[in-house]
């Protein structure tokens, strides 16, 4: 008669295993005990959940971890169940034939075990979808044995098993990684060590029929950091590199090499270091030695399948470090080039080429590179940023702005992205844009509080808006951040004087020009400031000689210096001045409407000396006559003149320059906004020439 499995399970039962502690009650009981229902429920899940949470975290600590499932499988159907092989056999082959079903304590079993490997499977796709559906690409350096030829391979693994064994037993060598050249290849079937390994099998097979009846263990543990092992080395070099202590991490990474001299990222760490210690030539040379460890293209076999992604790495570090050469560019090319073909997916190399093809003004093959970057990965907000810079070299500012847009919903607070796509609202002269540019002006300067460039682009758009007091606060927070600030310091001077506060510029144009001395818009307006406010007729023209030394046919300039010439009453030099800056500037009209005026002053007064001349000559006689022979001169002189800068009319007194942009350069093109506020000043600039006019003729 068969053997009744159910009555075996009750009767191997244990509390403190996964087993259920007790059966269902017989159809004939009395009454339900709810408690005792609730308690074997405990009794059942509550181990089973602390395994699969241990499990995980196991996992998490080293992926290993989740074969422990398959331990538990094993314990709990032939330990905690007390199953044997005939038994399971016998109990299949009953069911096979119709002859019985399966027992509910065999049910009970059968459903924890597949709990279990449930759970492993929800593992598995979580850790699938970590590495993003790529596996690890394991090279010769993580398992040197793997890649031997036989019988190293062989005798290696073999003999690794003797080695974890006395561990196992003695413990007084270990290491947090066993890669690389920890444990040496078993290259010859006359190697000692394969002795260890024979002693070791027929030790396994004894232990293996002694444990069946005396069940034992030991242990000990003391703790020793491998010489051997270069990715030591390295992980010593990286946290010595984290500290900033180059110098000190260089020498564990150059031991890393010389314990591993084939190892690419060891000589990647080198290079890397030495380029952190600004030592290009070494940093170099490193780079080169780990690329040419590089394997070989083999015809017919995928390549990146047998390195590791980051081992392509170096192609990227050195073409960086060569491309600060300007004459290098095309060779930093070829390396980014010849990492795509490596891996097509690199994205990286994309991104680091667009870099470098927008600094050889190629923005068409740049745009090209992210597009191909963007392909692989549409998430990432710096790459939309990134081609938003393309598009604005391209001159294309709307589909620059859209990238721009696109980086700040994947990135709210990508901060450079908040800064340009302001700047770029900001210039479009779009007036329906401001609020938005102010919005993302003012996160920015949430995100960088001390960049004063934030707070200046804020100032101009209060410019912008004619709310000159909140353009006065923003202006003078970015000076108080920068002292320095050049275009922040000239846009205030320029603020107060276009708001009748002339006086309180002149401080600020000082401090400018004591940083800038060279500015020339700022003398032209300090110079302007002191000739019409303060009457300081000696120092406007100290400040606009000290132009023409900078920029002899700078038309402004030029311009005022004659003014000055006619205030001091020196109409001949006045007159001169005026022929050789209408000869700078032919086409405009006031410049020949004032030398006209200086003429008809001179005329004027040459026949009033006349009429008073005494009928033998005196010395005013002869002045006189000195004074038409210098008149004579400029009339001749500027016939023979020619025009030398025919594109200076933004020099000229009819136009207010300002400086619109958060770095120290002026503004290559105007917007239209820009366009109608120039018009609006030309207004006030006519009155001035006016008053210029009232002067010259004496009213």
């Amino acid at each position: 008669m068969g053997r009744d499995p159910f009555h075996k399970a009750q009767f191997l039962q244990a509390p403190s295993r996964l087993a259920l502690n007790h059966l269902p009650q017989p159809a004939g009981h009395a009454a339900f005990d709810a408690t005792q229902d609730t308690t074997g429920f405990l009794g059942l899940w509550t181990p089973i959940a602390v395994t699969v949470f241990l499990v995980a975290v196991a996992t998490l600590c080293k992926e290993q971890g989740i074969t422990v499932v398959g331990i538990c499988c094993v314990y709990e159907v032939f330990i905690a169940q007390g199953y044997t092989l005939p038994t399971l056999l016998d109990t299949a082959v009953q069911i096979l034939r119709g002859k019985g079903s399966i027992p509910f304590s065999m049910l009970q079993t059968l459903l924890k075990l597949i709990v279990l490997m449930f759970s492993t499977l929800l593992l598995v796709v979580v850790r699938v979808q970590v590495i993003q559906s790529q596996l690890p690409v394991f090279t010769r350096f993580d398992n040197p044995a793997a890649v031997s030829p036989s019988p190293a391979r062989q005798l290696t693994f073999n003999y690794l098993l003797p080695v974890n064994a006395w561990l196992l037993l003695n413990p007084s060598e270990l290491c947090c990684d066993w890669t690389m050249g920890t444990i040496p290849l078993v290259e010859s079937l006359l190697d000692v060590r394969n002795v260890a390994t024979l002693t070791f099998f027929c030790f396994l097979g004894a232990l293996i029929v002694f444990s069946l009846r005396h069940p034992g263990d030991s242990s000990k543990t003391v703790l020793m950091v491998n010489k051997n092992n270069a990715k030591l080395w390295n992980n010593v070099g990286h946290a010595l590199e984290n500290e900033k202590n180059f110098e000190r991490a260089l020498q564990f990474f150059i031991q890393a090499t010389q314990v591993q001299p084939d190892d690419i990222g060891a000589h990647m760490n080198v290079g890397r270091t030495y380029k952190n210690l600004n030592k290009t030539k070494e940093a170099e040379e490193s780079y080169m030695i780990a690329k040419s460890l590089m394997p070989q293209i083999i015809p017919g076999k995928k390549y990146a399948a047998r390195v590791a992604p980051n081992h392509l790495n170096v192609y990227i570090n050195l073409a960086n470090l060569i491309r600060a050469n300007e004459s290098r560019l095309e060779e930093a090319d070829q390396l980014y080039r010849q990492a795509i073909s490596m891996r097509p997916d690199f994205k990286q190399a994309y991104i680091s080429r667009g870099e470098l093809l927008l600094k050889m003004n190629k923005p068409l093959k740049a745009k090209e590179a992210y597009l191909r970057a963007l392909e692989l990965d549409r998430t990432n907000a710096d790459l939309w940023y990134n081609l938003a810079i393309v598009y604005i070299e391209l001159k294309d500012p709307t589909e620059a702005l859209k990238n721009f847009n696109r980086a700040l919903e994947l990135n709210p607070a990508h901060k450079l992205a908040l800064f340009n796509s302001a700047l770029l609202m900001q210039e479009s002269g779009d007036a329906r844009l401001r609020p938005e540019a102010k919005q993302r002006l003012l996160h920015y300067v949430k995100e960088e509080p001390q960049d004063a460039n934030g707070y200046f682009n804020l100032g101009m758009l209060a410019m912008d808006d004619k709310k000159d007091m909140e353009a006065e606060a923003w202006m003078k927070k970015a000076i108080r951040l920068q002292p320095n600030f050049r275009s922040a310091l000239f846009n205030l001077a320029l603020l107060y004087s276009q708001t009748s506060k002339e006086l309180m510029a002149l401080p600020v144009l000082e401090d400018l020009l004591r940083y800038y001395p060279d500015h020339t818009k700022g003398l032209i307006l300090k110079g302007d400031i002191l000739m019409n406010q303060k009457k300081d007729i000696v120092g406007a023209k100290m400040c606009f000689e000290k132009i023409l030394e900078l920029d002899p046919n700078n038309v402004q300039g030029k311009h005022n210096l004659c003014v000055v010439y006619f205030e001091e009453r020196d109409l001949i030099k006045a007159e001169k001045c005026l022929v050789e800056t209408l000869a700078l500037a032919p086409h405009e009209e006031y410049i020949q409407r004032h030398l006209n005026i200086v003429r008809s002053k001179i005329a004027s007064l040459g026949a009033v000396e006349q009429s008073s001349l005494p009928s033998e000559g005196t010395v005013a006689a002869e002045e006189k006559k000195n004074s038409f022979q210098n008149l004579k001169e400029i009339k001749s002189e500027k016939k023979t003149t020619r025009s030398t800068v025919d594109n200076n009319k933004e020099h000229s007194k009819n136009k207010k320059l300002t400086e619109k942009k958060s770095v120290d350069k002026e503004t290559p093109k105007k917007s239209t906004k820009e366009i109608k506020d120039i018009e609006k000043k030309r207004v006030a600039a006519l009155k001035r020439l006016e008053e210029i006019e009232r002067i010259l003729n004496g009213e």
